[in-house]
C-alpha cells in the first residue's frame, strides 16, 4: 500500500489591480493624483509574494496589460469594493459608548487601496450620519472619522507620527468619502 500524498494546496491568488496610495515623491509615468491632492498619488501595483507585499508596475509590465491607466483605476475600484466587502472594521467608542472613529488595518499592504473602493463613503456616511473622512498613514491602514476637526484633533499628532515613521507610509493627506461612489478629495492635511 501506498502512503498517502499530501494534497497540493490551492495557488494563492495575488491581486493584479490595485491602486497604491503613496507618497508623490514614488510617482511614476502610470501615477494619478486624486482630486485636490497635493502630496499623494495612486499608482498601479500589483501584490506580491515577497516583502512588503506589493510593487507598483514598471513601464514594461503595465505596457504587457495592454490597457489605460483609466481603464485600470476602474478595475481596480471594482477590485477594492469587492476586498472591502470581505473585511469588518473595529469600531472605536468612547466611554460613552458612541463612535468616534473605524478602523481598517492588518498585515495586508492593500488596506490603503480601500480608500478608492466606491462604496467606502456611502457605507461611513450611514454609519457616522454625514460626511466622513479617511487617513492613511500606512498602507496597512485606513482610518474613517466624521467629518468634524473635533474628531480628528487628538489623533493627529499619532497619525503623523506614524506616516513619518514608516517606511511604506501612504498619505499625511485628509480625503472626503463621497457618498456617491466617486473618488476621494483632498481636503487638508493631518499633524502639521
Amino acid at each position: 500500500m501506498e502512503p498517502a500524498k499530501p494534497l497540493a494546496s490551492a495557488p494563492v491568488k495575488r491581486e493584479t489591480f490595485v491602486m497604491l496610495p503613496e507618497p508623490k515623491v514614488m510617482r511614476t509615468d502610470r501615477s494619478r493624483f486624486l482630486p485636490d491632492a497635493k502630496s499623494t498619488v495612486i499608482s498601479p501595483a500589483h501584490e506580491v509574494t515577497e516583502s512588503p507585499g506589493v510593487k507598483t508596475y514598471t513601464a514594461e509590465e503595465f505596457s504587457k496589460l495592454g490597457i489605460s491607466v483609466d481603464t485600470f483605476l476602474e478595475r481596480a475600484r471594482a477590485v477594492a469594493d469587492q476586498r472591502l466587502a470581505t473585511l469588518t472594521p473595529d469600531y472605536v467608542k468612547d466611554d460613552a459608548g458612541r463612535l468616534r472613529y473605524a478602523v481598517y488595518r492588518g498585515e495586508s499592504p492593500l488596506i490603503a487601496s480601500l480608500l478608492i473602493a466606491p462604496s467606502l463613503g456611502t457605507f461611513f456616511q450611514k454609519t457616522f450620519g454625514g460626511e466622513v473622512w479617511a487617513l492613511l498613514p500606512d498602507r496597512n491602514s485606513l482610518y474613517l472619522f466624521p467629518a468634524k476637526p473635533a474628531a480628528l484633533a487628538e489623533f493627529t499628532v499619532d497619525l503623523r507620527e506614524r506616516y513619518d515613521s514608516n517606511p511604506y507610509a501612504a498619505s499625511a493627506e485628509i480625503f472626503l468619502l463621497k457618498a456617491d461612489g466617486g473618488l476621494p478629495r483632498v481636503v487638508g492635511t493631518f499633524g502639521d
